[in-house]
Parts: C-alpha cells; sequence; structure tokens
C-alpha cells in the first residue's frame, strides 16, 4: 500500500553530497529561516550540524553564527 506523503515533515541524516532518509517526507525546515524545502529542491545542508538551508545565503548566515 503506498502512503501519501504530501505535507509531512522527513527527517534526514545528511552526508557528504547525499542524504538518507530516517523518516519519509516530503519537506525539511531550513535551520535558518524556517521555510519549507521540499526534498526534490534540497541543495544546501551542513554534514557537521546536520541542518538543512533553503539557501546558499541561508548556510553562509549559519555558518557565520556558528
Amino acid at each position: 500500500m503506498l502512503m501519501n506523503q504530501a505535507g509531512r515533515l522527513a527527517r534526514l541524516h545528511y552526508l557528504p553530497g547525499t542524504f538518507r532518509v530516517l523518516s519519509h517526507g516530503d519537506h525539511v525546515l531550513c535551520a535558518v529561516t524556517r521555510q519549507p524545502i521540499p526534498l526534490a529542491e534540497l541543495r544546501y545542508w551542513s554534514v557537521e550540524r546536520q541542518e538543512a538551508y533553503c539557501s546558499a545565503e541561508a548556510s553562509l548566515e549559519a555558518e557565520r553564527s556558528k
């Protein structure tokens, strides 16, 4: 049986260049802006902090505030 994941927050383990899905969903939240990021559009994350970012600017902001 297929389950619809629409609107459900995913849990991911971020790895260099990829990520592993721990809990299925269709999006994650940006660690800086709290904006939802569809998994198909996820391009920026930190392996060290295990956080996702909606843009390069958000990633830089997180790096500067660490």
